[in-house]
């Protein structure tokens, strides 16, 4: 381990060492409350701790991964129903096991739910997991579970036989399915879920299977479902299918999304509301169904007021927090940037088109056209990026720039002409797969998830090792805040950087940068511009720039590409191209800024 690494491993482990300390607290109070409360609401707190577990799974399909899943309650019932036929068999191991075995079987079932995600979302895949919960509670109406019939009960384990003894077997569950969410969230998983939920286009142009994303975000929930349904099962001994019914899973549902599930301790208390409701409605003598009309109100609430409890909550947390860090008054370049800003000269700009272009070329298109109907949005482009060169991709709006990006970097498929990226012909390559063989691109609009900080996302962007050096140099060489900064307290412009940085991190062959410096004042883009011309140098990699400011584009790049109604109009070295008429007239209200 080098010295630099040392530091941020201390730091690690003494963060990482909070959530042990929390769960052993956790464990605690829940014994202390198994001697203390009275047998009733022993039996009310064993299912709270149930509905946390069931809510908490939703927390990672809904809150992290942005699904919509009605059916947590079919995946309890799942793991209820393994939990009673193993049993019913004998099987050794005992009720602990079977529990294990029941959450990994409804995580299965939920992986076969969840392959509907790949392509449809909204209503659409609420619609479907409706219909699957709807399905399965009239076949469990069937079938019942195994040994309902016959008045089996379900065996609980030895040290855990009454209800207090299995109060504190829940809590410890609980306890250790929320150290599983908690590792989850801040690993690479975690983060996958969080950003396809905010972008699948910027997940897969990360190089990220956004498939595995939403696959992985819909195991862990029904797997979490599933273990909830199992100890439900061991609760009352005789689980019948009206404890799982599609009204109850809505009702879930909404819970979790007014609570703010994503959050642990939020889920917690969503499964503690799941309880209080509806019997401080039945002491008030209102029938306990009025519950599923309260969680709807509040759940309306929620989606209606864009925000929930626990992000209500966190955000006056986060507010008081950003006030007392750096964080909260960022500058988006370092205070120096400006003095080495400079535009570069027409001599600089010659004698680096000349070193730039020395190398092979990274990337060859050649014959790209694609075609809307009758319209041709590029038409018979060709072009060639040297290794290590910084090419400008201008043309005036809609000639054609967007489509091109797109089409290289594999989200327009179908298109004729040929792509190879360093000897690789990418062919009907995915987005996905081309990322990992070295193309990167950024995007127009904001594509950088604002539930992870900064550090979180450029290692998920990356996908290699980096050490807590490698992403502070690259994050400060870029004017970007430190890696503990939290995306969503930063601003559009801050956002880019941060992206630019993290595929910068990544090390690929060829970065696209699409209006890199949107979001920033005049002598910001200046100063991105002469942390841009040095990217190539420090990093091995090669750039092409699409930007409307002409003066980063004459203080970055050596040779320009112009595009004019989906054609190569002109390409070449810089002063060539602009000097070029029919760039100038193709420009028409930007003349002056070419002269």
């Amino acid at each position: 381990m080098s010295r630099a690494d040392t530091p941020f491993t201390q730091s690690r482990t003494f963060r990482l060492s909070w959530p042990v300390i929390v769960a052993i607290a956790a464990v605690g109070v829940g014994m202390l409350l198994s001697g203390v409360l009275p047998g009733y609401f022993v039996f009310l707190a064993i299912s709270a701790v149930i509905a946390a577990i069931a809510i908490l799974g939703l927390g990672i399909v809904t809150g992290s991964a942005g699904m919509i899943a009605l059916c947590q309650l079919t995946f309890a019932a799942v793991g209820a129903w393994i939990v009673s036929l193993l049993n019913i068999m004998h099987a050794p191991g005992g009720f602990i096991l079977w529990l294990i075995v029941g959450g990994i079987g409804a995580g299965l079932v939920g992986i076969i739910v969840g392959l509907p995600a790949l392509r449809l979302r909204g209503v659409n895949l609420a619609v479907v997991t409706l219909g699957f919960a709807a399905a399965a509670d009239v076949t469990l109406v069937q079938i019942q579970f195994p040994g309902s019939a016959d008045g089996i009960a379900v065996e609980r384990p030895a040290m855990f036989a009454n209800d207090r003894q299995f109060f504190l077997l829940s809590v410890i569950v609980l306890v250790a399915c929320c150290l599983i969410v908690y590792f989850l969230q801040r690993g690479r998983w975690g983060s996958g879920w969080k950003a396809v939920a905010f972008s699948e286009r910027g997940t897969a142009a990360s190089g990220q299977s956004v498939q595995t994303a939403k696959l992985t975000a819909f195991a862990v929930s029904a797997a979490l479902g599933g273990i909830s349904g199992g100890l439900l099962a061991g609760q009352v001994q005789l689980p019948f299918a009206s404890s799982f019914t599609p009204l109850q899973s809505l009702a879930l549902y909404v819970l979790a999304i007014m609570s703010g599930a994503h959050l642990i301790d939020m889920a917690v208390l969503g499964g503690v509301l799941w309880v209080l409701v509806p019997e401080l409605l039945k002491r008030w003598g209102v029938p306990q169904d009025w519950a599923f009309v309260v969680f709807g109100v509040l759940g309306v609430q929620a989606l209606t007021g864009g925000s929930n409890l626990g992000q209500v909550i966190r955000n006056l947390i986060w507010r008081r927090a950003d006030r007392r860090t750096p964080a909260a008054e960022l500058t988006p370049l370092p205070p120096d940037a400006d003095q080495d800003a400079a535009p570069v000269t027409t001599t600089t700009v010659a004698t680096a088109h000349q070193v730039l272009l020395s190398g092979e070329p990274v990337l060859q298109v050649q014959g790209l056209t694609v075609q809307f109907g009758a319209l041709k949005a590029l038409d018979d482009v060709s072009l060639e990026v040297p290794a290590g060169s910084i090419m400008g991709l201008i043309g005036p709006n809609g000639a054609g720039k967007s489509t091109f990006v797109d089409a290289i970097s594999g989200f327009l498929l179908g298109h004729g002409g040929r792509v190879v990226l360093d000897g690789h012909d990418l062919g009907a390559a995915s987005p996905t797969r081309r990322a990992r063989l070295g193309l990167r691109r950024t995007f127009q609009q904001d594509r950088v998830p604002p539930l992870l900080t900064v550090g979180a996302y450029v290692r998920f962007v990356a996908r290699r090792r980096l050490a807590a050096s490698d992403v502070e140099e690259v994050l400060r060489f870029l004017g970007c805040p430190p890696a503990r900064t939290r995306l969503a307290g930063v601003d559009v412009g801050t956002r880019r950087l941060v992206e630019v940085a993290a595929h910068v991190l990544a090390r690929p062959r060829l970065l696209i940068l699409d209006e890199p410096a949107a979001g920033l004042s005049h002598e910001e883009h200046l100063a991105l511009g002469a942390r841009l011309r040095e990217l190539p140098q420090r990093f091995g990699l090669a750039l092409i720039i699409i930007e409307h400011d002409l003066d980063l584009v004459r203080s970055v790049c050596p040779s320009l590409t112009v595009l004019d109604f989906g054609r190569v109009l002109a390409s070449g070295p810089q002063t060539e191209v602009l000097a070029n008429p029919d760039v100038v007239k193709a420009y028409m209200g930007e003349t002056e800024l070419l002269k």
